[in-house]
């Protein structure tokens, strides 16, 4: 495989035998495989126990399971997206076809308008703005779709400035880049590479904190039907589409249901349902300090965030990052009890067990010490008792006619102690 590799293109999962994640994925890993297989996608779909090939997968830069890429060449592209067969598969196709795709016609315009949700187009002919939007797209191909246009072929609804332009088309409307306003056209298309409403879960928080936007999340029960959760998610929409052009730089809004990965996020308790503002970038995050009933109070809740009214929770501070440690480890012992109680007991008791014998042990020596001290010590008085006797006989002269007094023997511990 390493030798060969490079003559097709490969869409490889590399795994570890004992990773839960990867076990979630073989399923879909493998309607992937099929699915591409049927369409006659040039993509090759395998698979590789990274455990066993550590040197090559290590080579290929794989540093958690499991890891996604699509190998073109002498280039490696990694795969950050959610774990769906739809995704992965569109992914493929992206990465593996043309970097700058033409658009030669109206009729394909339109074609790719109904295909794809966000896209950008290049119009105009060579310039050094497209050289940047080339050298963009190398580095972005992984997110999304490129193409280059002439200005003829772009729709009539469209209106440009001038030309050359970058646009992209998303939400029904498009875009155009501004680089006073806009900045670097890289970061640009980064910021503006994801709709403005989303459907949210972990690993799209994770990618949306390249953008720098804050995430107005309507944190729901979708399996719940009562008319909160169908309302505050209602609002967030509403706001999504009618705001658009005034939050447009500043903010993505969303929906997620549960409040798991949000608990977890901020470190607290989060009631289902409501509504939560996150900045990805530093875990800063915004809850609401009042009810909200309609799409205008919301837009004055956000704008609120905008001109520092409202106070910001959490960060990563390093009393946080402490917290989050403390948080992090907590969490992790009780999901172990939980899903694997002998494994627990196990896994901290023996510690806890081979740590109190060392406590144990080292208690006892300092107590056998301590008697062995006092047993000398008590043995020192002795001697210096006997020592005195001695004295005292030998100052006394005994009495014509009296019996000496036979001298007294040292007991033989304190001959020994003083031998010594």
């Amino acid at each position: 495989f390493k030798q060969s590799r490079k003559d097709d293109i490969w869409l490889v999962d590399f795994y570890a035998p004992w990773c839960g994640h990867c076990k979630k994925l073989e399923p879909i890993w493998n309607e992937v495989g099929i699915e591409m297989k049927n369409m006659g996608s040039p993509v090759k779909v395998g698979k590789m126990d990274a455990t066993s090939y550590a040197s090559l997968a290590a080579e290929f830069g794989v540093r958690g399971y499991p890891t996604i890429k699509l190998l073109k060449g002498d280039l490696a592209y990694n795969y950050r997206g959610p774990r769906t067969k739809d995704d992965i598969i569109d992914f493929a196709h992206r990465v593996s076809g043309a970097l700058i795709r033409p658009l030669p016609s109206k009729q394909m315009f339109e074609h790719v308008q109904r295909r794809h949700r966000v896209f950008f187009v290049y119009v105009g002919g060579e310039s050094p703005l497209k050289e940047k939007y080339v050298d963009a797209a190398s580095e972005l191909i992984v997110y999304s779709y490129f193409f280059a246009a002439s200005e003829d072929v772009v729709p009539e609804s469209v209106v440009l400035r001038e030309v050359p332009a970058v646009l992209v088309f998303k939400d029904d409307t498009y875009f155009i880049y501004d680089e006073f306003e806009d900045g670097d056209l890289e970061s640009w298309i980064t910021r503006e590479r994801f709709q403005n409403y989303l459907t949210v879960d972990g690993f799209l928080l994770y990618e949306l904190g390249d953008t720098g936007k804050l995430v107005v999340i309507a944190v729901i029960d979708e399996k719940n039907t009562s008319i909160e959760h169908t309302r505050l998610k209602s609002v967030i929409q509403e706001v999504a589409q009618d705001y658009k052009a005034h939050f447009r730089r500043d903010f993505h809004f969303g929906h997620m249901d549960g409040n798991e990965y949000i608990n977890s996020l901020l470190m607290d308790e989060l009631t289902v349902p409501t509504v939560v503002v996150l900045n990805t970038s530093n875990q800063q995050y915004f809850l609401l300090d009042r009810q909200i009933e309609n799409a205008s109070d919301m837009v004055r809740f956000i704008d609120n965030i905008l001109n520092g009214t409202v106070e910001a929770q959490g960060g990563d501070s390093i009393l946080q990052r402490l917290k989050r440690i403390m948080f992090d480890a907590r969490t992790t012992v009780v999901s172990i009890f939980k899903s694997s109680p002998l494994m627990g007991c196990f896994l901290f008791g023996l510690p806890l067990g081979v740590i109190s014998i060392m406590c144990y042990g080292i208690y006892s020596a300092d107590t056998d010490g301590g008697y062995m001290e006092e047993q000398y010590e008590i043995s020192k008085s002795e001697m210096e008792g006997q020592d005195f006797m001695e004295e005292s006989r030998e100052q006394q002269e005994p009495s014509d006619g009296e019996p000496v007094m036979p001298p007294m023997h040292e007991p033989k511990d304190a001959l020994e102690k003083k031998k010594d």
